[in-house]
């Protein structure tokens, strides 16, 4: 049997994967508004407007301003920026591409 934690990297894995077989935007937000409350993918665009911005460096206060997001917000996607798991430096590497 599976722990927990072996279990919830399993879903994300298969959640991930899942979302990688997506070949457009369209069909990929479609399923993001279905398993996704409003709230949630608001929070998550949220951050990845902040993690873009921390990444243009802008002023933390600035990326409040301009987001919504708290301070407390900002601060913690910048730390996950520079000294995450890479998934969001992956990202905006990629998104310059």
């Amino acid at each position: 049997m599976l722990q927990n934690d072996q279990l919830l990297s399993a879903q994300i894995d298969d959640l991930a994967s899942t979302m990688k077989s997506f070949t457009d935007t369209d069909t990929l937000a479609r399923f993001l508004r279905d398993l996704c409350t409003r709230g949630e993918l608001e929070a998550m665009a949220q951050r990845w407007a902040v993690a873009q911005l921390v990444d243009q460096g802008v002023p933390y206060l600035e990326i409040a301003k301009r987001t919504g997001a708290s301070t407390t917000t900002v601060t913690r996607v910048a730390q996950w920026v520079r000294r995450g798991e890479g998934g969001y430096r992956a990202a905006l590497d990629g998104s310059r591409s």
